[in-house]
């Protein structure tokens, strides 16, 4: 049985977990997660990976506690035990070598699933200019992981507490203007937020992919419920994803899905 190993609280509601899982320490790679079955009676939570430690045996989550389920783990204390640890599952990140000056814009705990890609593009020798959103200066996370990584970092805020007054997405326009026209932009964050980004990117030409969150409960593409439109096609964002060219997704469809079940948090990341 798998543990808590230490949970920190690095911004309100929001804590860095990190747990034993030895297998999924060897084999995760970027943009794949995890499915987290705390207790016997508890909820089954996907979760993102922000980073793993092979010889340690451990990886390092980043939850927001928001519902029933999120709650619960961020209040266990180091030590304590956990009933089930199932991942890597998804499709790995499609890293593309030829890129050389990669762009990532993130909403809120979006950092999350994009700190493991800029940490690759930046061990490629890549140019990686991050730029973070958030609602305000209390909310900030992983900044120093994060500045430790990338080239260039700019961040915005809701009300202005923090960095630019704005959003994240804000800030595309002045960094083309500072450092060139990027190769390609990775997004994450809340949907609304993913959409107009990807809007945004391609007014200048930028292709873009996003890392999807819907609700998701076996992690494995049977109980259909992680559904999203791509391209007119359906698809699993389990298996399939989570992450997909964001020019293809039907973000009105995955919105409207999301809201119905806006009351009973499933997919928190």
């Amino acid at each position: 049985m798998e543990k808590i190993v230490s949970s920190t609280e690095i911004a309100p509601r929001i804590h860095k977990i990190v747990i034993t899982a030895p297998q999924i320490a060897k084999m995760w790679q970027p943009g794949q997660f995890l499915i987290l079955h705390v207790k016997e009676d508890s909820e089954r939570i996907p979760l993102t990976i922000c980073k793993r430690d092979p010889e340690k045996g451990e990886i390092t989550l980043v939850v927001q506690a928001i519902g029933e389920s999120t709650r619960e783990i961020c209040s266990m204390p180091a030590g304590s035990p956990i009933r089930d640890v199932l991942g890597p599952l998804g499709m790995p990140s499609e890293i593309d070598v030829n890129f050389k000056n990669v762009l990532f814009v993130s909403g809120g705990i979006g950092i999350t699933p994009l700190y493991p890609l800029i940490q690759k593009y930046y061990e490629l020798g890549s140019r990686t200019t991050v730029l973070m959103g958030f609602r305000t200066a209390k909310n900030l996370i992983l900044e120093e992981e994060v500045r430790e990584v990338a080239t260039n970092t700019m961040i915005a805020s809701d009300d202005g507490s923090l960095g630019e007054k704005g959003l994240a997405l804000d800030l595309i326009a002045p960094a083309i203007e500072k450092w060139g026209k990027f190769d390609h932009v990775y997004i994450a964050g809340p949907v609304r937020m993913m959409q107009y980004t990807v809007a945004e990117a391609a007014k200048f030409g930028i292709k873009s992919t996003v890392s999807l969150n819907p609700l998701m409960i076996d992690g494995t593409g049977m109980c259909g419920g992680c559904r999203v439109n791509i391209g007119g096609h359906v698809k699993f964002a389990c298996v399939d994803g989570p992450e997909f060219d964001g020019e293809l997704v039907d973000f009105e469809k995955l919105a409207k899905k999301l809201g119905t079940y806006k009351d009973h948090q499933c997919r928190i990341r």
